[in-house]
């Protein structure tokens, strides 16, 4: 039998007017009804009219636009667009190097249309910018700056692209204020209002592009339906003080996961600031100062190596006092399951050592909400007992994309799980332990591809490819990846994930990848963590060389990671166990073709950069 648990009754159809008909009895006013994506920012300005809406830093300043410049500029650029022709179901591409402000108000202003903002990940090559270009029949694109724009006029002339505007001021390309200007003159203002009236719940409102571990990318298509209705679901599982919070946004906004976010935090009347980039993360942290932000493990565990890397640098009592408090860390428990002895100690370690932790981060940053990959409950425990409580959740991309998520209130927290589902979504286990999804959540389909659409669902549910449990309170626990699970010669099923989560706990291992399918054993090729490595040869005295290439072939960093790997070992049966590694060189990257937009592993790919360290192992 199925093991199925169902959070909801309600089916498929998603009505806010049910939801409203909750929150708001006792207004003497009927606020916005949000039924679309374009209807938040409404909501916001009626209900909180921020002067500080979206915040991006430009030349060092943090430049700040309300609520109404948004609509605004959002409406300017709607006008605009009807006047260069845009024609309802249009398709507008938006790419973005980083997150900024100018994302939200041309996604308003294509969404008000009827057309759909197509948003591509920057980072992928060119010929795949000429693939989404014309396969999602784009006929304008909107450019951050002249990186992207050199990738998009390489293949401009193969696309149906007509013009292309940038963010950025750049000699030869037209700014994207032009349609400020263009749609100054409000004359067809009813004409928009009309085509705004026009665009339903039901109608596609984007296709986002899958960054694909393998092949071409699929486009899934998510009505306004879908993700409206997840963004009002997802949001009583946020801490978020209405009107009050401060957000910082770095995660890519082409993406699913923040762009539901930043509707939610609109919803919520906070405040969105974008961080400048990965490397800038430390010091926005210090300047914003912000209560929540979205993450992903990689990011935490990239954090908590700076952090670990201090702490080791340290002598004597203060020293003793961190390790100490990293060890009480990892044993960490919510709702004070530990019993007194346990809290009084994290009371001191707080004190002593955790609050540096957090100053470091900001000082108010009280929650993150961790999705994309699998979290590592160690990693979990350690920023919870900091005081900075890491809620994992889960969902997809044509899940709109949350499914589940944890929730420190309530006590719907569990530490190595990704929460309960969320509301108006049901979830249940398949007989092979796959995960399905049924909601309002879920896409109508991948663009131009029925049979791959029909090959994901059953009736009403969603073929995740994940697989997964849910135990007896209702919490669901991720087991590993269907596709990703394999079979050595032996006949013995090995789940990578179990082992590379393990592997990386080690500050010598940056990145790890488990091989072996249809081979006697498993094993992996490691990326070391280089700028780890070159502190602790330091301390140690060991001459490893300066390059990488000749850091991967240091016999002592060899041996090492074998204690390493034997340590991670004794958690797994012999068939499961790594028998042989090889180390690689190489930093494992976006840009290097290694890793998805979302710090997935391509693991086709790197098993094919790697194939003479997969011969050597398996030779």
């Amino acid at each position: 039998m199925d093991q199925s648990f169902k959070i909801s009754n309600k089916r498929h159809l998603y009505n806010p007017i049910n939801f409203y008909t909750l929150h708001y009895t006792n207004l003497r006013f009927m606020p916005t009804e949000i039924t679309r994506l374009f209807d938040f920012p409404y909501y916001q300005l009626e209900k909180y009219n921020l002067d500080a809406a979206l915040v991006t830093k430009y030349n060092g300043e943090w430049i700040k636009t309300s609520t109404k410049d948004y609509l605004d500029k959002s409406n300017a650029v709607s006008r605009a667009l009807l006047k260069l022709g845009i024609q309802k179901n249009d398709k507008i591409a938006v790419i973005s190097s980083t997150n900024r402000s100018e994302w939200n108000i041309m996604d308003i202003g294509i969404l008000q249309t009827g057309a759909q903002n197509i948003p591509i990940y920057p980072t992928i090559t060119s010929e795949d910018y000429e693939y989404v270009l014309n396969h999602s029949e784009s006929i304008y694109c909107f450019v951050s700056d002249s990186v992207v724009l050199e990738k998009v006029n390489a293949v401009k002339s193969k696309t149906q692209l007509k013009d292309i505007y940038s963010f950025d001021h750049i000699d030869g390309c037209k700014h994207y204020s032009e349609l400020f200007t263009l749609g100054e003159d409000d004359s067809n203002q009813a004409v928009l209002d009309q085509r705004k009236n026009e665009v339903l719940a039901s109608d596609l409102a984007t296709i986002i592009y899958t960054s694909g571990t393998t092949g071409n990318p699929k486009g899934v298509m998510l009505t306004h339906a879908n993700i409206v209705s997840n963004t009002l679901d997802s949001e009583p599982r946020l801490p978020l003080i209405k009107g009050e919070t401060k957000v910082l946004s770095f995660l890519p906004i082409c993406h699913v996961f923040e762009r539901m976010l930043i509707y939610l935090y609109q919803y919520a009347g906070v405040s969105i600031y974008y961080a400048e980039a990965l490397d800038k993360i430390g010091e926005n942290l210090k300047e914003v100062q912000p209560n929540l932000m979205s993450v992903v493990p990689r990011l935490l565990e990239k954090l908590f190596d700076k952090i670990y890397a201090k702490g080791d640098h340290l002598s004597g009592i203060k020293k003793a006092l961190f390790y100490w408090a990293v060890e009480l860390g990892e044993k960490y428990e919510p709702y004070k399951a530990n019993g007194w002895w346990y809290e009084y100690r994290l009371k001191i370690a707080r004190k002593l050592i955790f609050s540096k932790w957090k100053e470091a981060m900001g000082g108010n940053l009280s929650t993150m909400v961790s999705g994309s990959a699998a979290l590592n409950p160690k990693l979990a425990r350690i920023f919870c007992a900091a005081g900075m409580y890491v809620m994992e959740g889960y969902g997809l991309t044509e899940t709109s994309p949350v499914v589940s998520v944890n929730m420190f209130a309530d006590r719907s927290f569990k530490i190595g799980t990704v929460g309960k589902p969320i509301r108006n979504v049901e979830v249940k286990i398949a007989e092979d332990g796959e995960i399905l999804i049924k909601g309002p959540n879920v896409m109508i389909g991948y663009y131009k591809d029925e049979e791959k659409t029909a090959s994901i669902m059953t009736g009403d549910y969603f073929h995740s490819g994940d697989k997964g449990e849910i135990d007896s309170d209702g919490f669901l626990k991720i087991t590993g990846r269907k596709k990703e699970m394999f079979k050595t010669s032996g006949g013995k099923y090995v789940i990578p994930t179990l082992l590379e989560n393990i592997l990386k706990e080690s500050h010598f291992i940056e990145q790890v990848m488990v091989i072996g399918e249809g081979q006697k054993m498993p094993a992996a090729l490691i990326q070391p963590n280089f700028e780890f490595i070159k502190e602790w040869a330091k301390k140690k005295k060991k001459n490893i060389g300066d390059t990488n290439e000749a850091i991967v072939s240091s016999q002592d960093l060899i041996k090492r990671i074998q204690k390493e790997v034997d340590k991670c070992n004794k958690d797994f049966g012999k068939w499961e166990q790594i028998k042989r590694f090889e180390l690689t060189a190489d930093v494992w990257g976006i840009d290097s073709g290694h890793l998805t937009p979302t710090m997935k592993m391509k693991r086709e790919v790197i098993k094919e950069i790697y194939k003479d360290l997969y011969a050597k192992i398996y030779s």
